[in-house]
């Protein structure tokens, strides 16, 4: 080991560069969460605990958005009533 080390040409920051499409950000976690994502990734035989976390926040998202079908349906739905509302307005005038 040297006595003296150069650091003259060290830089700060992560050792690995963030990938594309990919933002670095400090979170906090209850400690039972991360516990049980790092213990997810330990029986599957290694991985990233990290990866694990945004997938399972990707899966969240994508059930929580509606699907097109149902926003098909709300729409015509919407349109019928006001169909509907219109002719009965239009039958109360008569």
């Amino acid at each position: 080991m040297d006595i003296e080390y150069d650091f003259s040409q060290g830089k700060r920051g992560a050792i690995e560069p963030t990938g594309e499409g990919k933002t670095r950000i400090t979170i906090r976690l209850d400690d039972d969460i991360l516990m049980w994502f790092r213990e997810q990734v330990h029986l599957a035989g290694g991985g990233n605990y990290q990866t694990l976390i945004n997938n399972a926040l990707r899966e969240y998202v994508q059930q929580r958005r509606e699907p097109l079908e149902e926003i098909l349906r709300r729409v015509v739905r919407e349109e019928l009533s006001q169909i509907n509302m219109r002719a009965t307005k239009g039958d109360r005038q008569k």
